[in-house]
């Protein structure tokens, strides 16, 4: 027997019946899934949809908080850019005041400006090296007066001897100066000789400096140092005094290379502002020699103190 449903339906107007055969029921069965299913599909469809929607509204929203930070960090990169373009120009002036005050002290210091030297370190390092030979040498040897705005009373040269009476050379140059007037070392170096006496040269000092060079100090009222003691330029040696064959107070002052005396005038007058004065003066010392000496020494010490900065640096970093 087959199957059958039947459909009562009911109103005002009576009852109605509807029989459904198996073939509509099949009908009927294959639309509810296949509606069951559609529902599903869109149900998760919407899920999928909607879970797609929060994803891009959080990328969004991260994108936008980027978008923000960029725009800050932008603002930040122009307020910098704008900065270092004022930090370089800047510079740039100073660099241009340096390169042309060192072009002052190149001419200065006689270094040759005639050719063109791109690197302003290169002409740096010549400038240098030219400053610190000269200082170097007017550390070492005697320079300038070893006493203060004292005149000089008496010069280098052949000379009637106050006190004897007797022609003879005058090896050095007197200092009229009151007893107990500071004398100073005019150059680097070591205390040969401190000698007391009372008669001659009286109470003597004598300092030796670099290559053969030494300083005789005479007619002292006492001494400031002791043999061996090394001294700086400008230090306190000495007071001038009466002592010995004088006849008045004053300071006696010689300067002599490898013991031969020479004229003090020139050494007394050499500083840096007339650096090559002595060489027209003095011209029996093989000066060449000794400032290309010199020159090797100041270019090892600058190497080395390059050297020492790039290590500390490094170190710090």
């Amino acid at each position: 027997m087959k199957e059958q449903i039947t459909i009562s339906v009911s109103s005002i107007h009576g009852s109605k019946h509807f029989q459904l055969s198996n073939k509509a029921q099949r009908n009927l069965r294959w639309m509810a899934i296949s509606a069951v299913t559609v529902t599903l599909t869109a149900v998760g469809w919407m899920v999928y949809l909607k879970s797609e929607a929060d994803d891009a509204k959080y990328k969004q929203m991260e994108l936008e908080a980027q978008s923000s930070t960029l725009t800050e960090e932008l603002e930040q990169l122009k307020s910098l850019k704008f900065d270092l373009e004022a930090d370089l120009d800047a510079r740039e002036n100073r660099l241009s005041g340096v390169s042309d005050r060192l072009h002052e002290l190149e001419a200065l210091l006689g270094v040759d400006v005639t050719g063109e030297v791109d690197a302003i370190e290169q002409r740096l390092d010549v400038a240098a090296i030219n400053s610190a030979v000269r200082t170097a040498i007017l550390e070492s040897l005697p320079n300038g007066a070893p006493v203060l705005n004292a005149r000089q009373s008496s010069q280098f040269g052949y000379r009637v001897h106050p006190v004897t009476g007797k022609r003879r050379l005058h090896r050095g140059l007197d200092f009229a100066v009151n007893t107990g007037t500071p004398v100073y070392a005019p150059a680097d170096g070591v205390v040969e000789t401190v000698r007391p006496s009372k008669e001659g040269s009286g109470n003597f000092l004598r300092l030796q400096h670099t290559f053969g060079f030494s300083s005789s100090y005479s007619h002292l009222n006492k001494f400031a140092v002791k043999a061996g003691d090394f001294v700086n330029k400008g230090d306190l040696i000495a007071y001038s005094g009466n002592s010995g064959l004088s006849s008045g107070p004053h300071l006696h002052y010689e300067v002599r290379f490898v013991g031969r005396a020479l004229n003090p005038r020139p050494f007394v007058d050499w500083s840096l502002d007339n650096f090559e004065h002595i060489f027209e003066k003095e011209r029996n010392i093989q000066w060449a020699f000794l400032i290309n000496k010199v020159e090797q020494q100041v270019s090892k010490q600058l190497q080395l103190s390059s050297q020492r900065d790039v290590t500390s640096k490094a170190n710090s970093s």
